[in-house]
């Protein structure tokens, strides 16, 4: 462990002061529903479902008393207000607060809830019959194990089955919106229902080829210059496209990896040792909530391998891959804000999963600690396109997330610098479904060209090489320019802010941290920046966007030209 309790304990040097001000919208910091706030015994957000709410969704049954469920209760942050304030300041390089981030225990100390209300919150849960399985008041939550009649007594709700309106399955819910008789309201409780399955958002290229009504041989065209077998792409192609003749590695960083899933290491080994390279050997799997670090059964662990692999390929000196495994999300992402497992929290993160919430608040806290606590947070765009349904978005359109979207890449040659780049035709975008609304630092971005709306917000921000033309691993086998998708990207991203960080390290400056605001207002403001630390995308198109010059709702702002961005981000 090199970085123990590093997070916020770094001193920005000052740099990029002239910048104009990009405070962040706090319209967007939280989202609390219909009402303004909840009431005592009340939560923050909702937990059903519009099929449910509707009665569109058939009622099946009862879900039996005695079935053991797995539930993460979250508490509020405590001063929400200057929560927001601080959140702005620190990601504002016109503030004397930039970059002047919190530790996990000063976040806690300002922020969190108090140590009697989760006190109370845990007696609470016990008294109805709830075993406290894990959580903390750093990371915000309780995790708790009990029977559903447990549940319904402690949540006054019913547990029931319906059929799902779009899926050939059935799914749990609550009849009703949860309450307790607490004197003090809560934030959110995961785990209340299945209606929407998490999925990786990597796509296979025959599932592409047989979906457009085309020949799998005709969708890559620049599968040609990779290092791996038949020319496929390797991480390390990806490091040489993107930051050619670099010298860091990452030493001293970690990357966070999001997983609903765990992973065979296995498939990291036999990744390398296909390709012909030596395996850092720096993966640390850690569970979140209990759930299994390995990957068994009907278990895929593709996304998992190609997730490392890519945050490795840019980043070979990285310190730790800390694989961040859960079945709910709260316990997934409180985790990777406290030290978990001996690891202090990830300065970077990368996730590759798509899951529609029932609430799009609800993880919200969490990204505004990240934000406070000076970590990036890069999440996938997707592979369908043009974003028109929440199940396409999430969470590359929330407010405080990194979205990273696709592009189709050709280098000068194996292990070669970049040679050019278009859009790739799958890349996910467009204007949140979930109606977020568009933060303050997006506005100037957008235009009549690109399309975009100066209501919601908008997405990507940036974007890396997704077309099929990587080597993945996985189940025991490898394949060649097979696999593609936005999945390969943000990991990719992710591994490349952590060389920034280092560079930022060795000046005893602070973490990149959540650099939009900082990045939009660069751009906007400065086309000789831009120039500099971009490659600006203007060819091809994916749905109803098509790439232009600047921003756009396809590739963001483009990839990363990487000794402009070092130069201009790391020092």
């Amino acid at each position: 462990m090199t970085r123990q309790d590093s997070i916020g304990t770094r001193k920005t040097k000052g740099f990029l002061s002239t910048r104009k001000t990009c405070a962040l919208s706090l319209a967007i910091a939280m989202a609390f529903g219909a009402s303004a706030a909840a009431n005592a015994g009340q939560f923050y957000t909702h937990h059903v479902r519009n099929a449910v709410s509707s009665n569109t969704a058939q009622l099946v049954s009862s879900l039996p008393s005695s079935k053991l469920m797995s539930l993460d209760v979250v508490l509020p942050v405590r001063d929400q207000a200057g929560l927001d304030n601080f959140v702005a300041q620190v990601t504002d390089p016109t503030s004397l607060n930039y970059h002047n981030y919190v530790t996990p225990a000063q976040f806690t100390a300002r922020f969190g809830p108090t140590q009697n209300d989760y006190d109370t919150v845990v007696q609470y849960l016990q008294q109805h019959g709830l075993v406290v399985a894990g959580g903390s008041r750093d990371r915000m939550d309780i995790q708790v194990i009990g029977p559903v009649s447990a549940v319904e007594s402690a949540f006054n709700v019913k547990m029931r089955t319906y059929r799902h309106p779009t899926e050939n399955r059935t799914f749990y819910s609550p009849d009703r919106e949860p309450t307790t008789s607490l004197a003090i309201p809560l934030w959110h409780v995961s785990g209340l229902d299945n209606f929407s399955q998490p999925h990786p958002l990597y796509v296979k290229k025959s599932d592409y080829a047989a979906a457009h009504g085309i020949s799998p041989d005709a969708v890559v065209s620049h599968a040609t210059t990779g290092s791996g077998p038949s020319a496929s792409f390797l991480g390390s192609d990806m490091r040489a496209a993107y930051y050619h003749g670099g010298t860091l590695t990452g030493t001293g960083e970690s990357v966070g990896l999001w997983e609903f899933y765990g992973i065979n290491t296995s498939d990291v080994a036999l990744y390398y040792s296909t390709a012909k390279q030596t395996n850092p050997n720096n993966l640390r799997v850690l569970s979140t909530d209990g759930t299994s670090t390995g990957c068994t059964g009907s278990c895929s662990d593709i996304e998992q391998t190609l997730d490392v692999t890519q945050a490795q390929g840019m980043a070979p000196g990285l310190s730790n891959v800390l694989m961040y495994v859960g079945s709910t999300d709260t316990a997934i992402i409180s985790a990777m804000t406290v030290s978990t497992g001996g690891y202090a929290p990830p300065a970077t993160i990368g996730c590759s999963w798509g899951w529609t919430p029932a609430d799009p608040s609800t993880l919200n806290p969490y990204w505004q600690k990240m934000a406070a606590q000076g970590q990036s947070f890069f999440a996938a765009s997707g592979d369908s396109s043009t974003w028109s349904t929440r199940n396409e978005a999430w969470p590359a359109d929330a407010a405080y997330v990194i979205g990273v979207g696709g592009t189709d890449l050709t280098t000068s040659g194996a292990a070669g610098p970049w040679a050019s780049e278009t859009a790739w035709v799958d890349s996910g975008g467009g204007i949140s479904p979930d109606k977020i609304a568009i933060p303050s630092w997006q506005t100037g971005a957008i235009n009549t060209s690109n399309k975009g709306s100066k209501t919601y917000r908008n997405g990507p921000d940036l974007s890396a090489n997704a077309n099929f033309t990587f080597m993945a691993c996985g189940n025991g086998s490898c394949t060649y320019n097979e696999y593609g998708g936005t999945s390969f990207a943000a990991p990719m991203w992710a591994g490349f802010v952590a060389l920034v960080d280092q560079s930022l390290a060795s000046h005893s400056a602070s973490n990149l941290g959540f650099f939009l605001p900082t990045l939009y207002s660069n751009n906007i403001n400065s086309s000789s920046i831009y120039a500099a630390t971009f490659h600006d995308i203007t060819s091809g198109k994916s749905g109803s966007y098509s790439a232009v010059k600047g921003y756009d709702l396809v590739t963001g702002w483009g990839s990363p030209v990487g000794s402009g961005f070092m130069s201009q981000y790391g020092q």
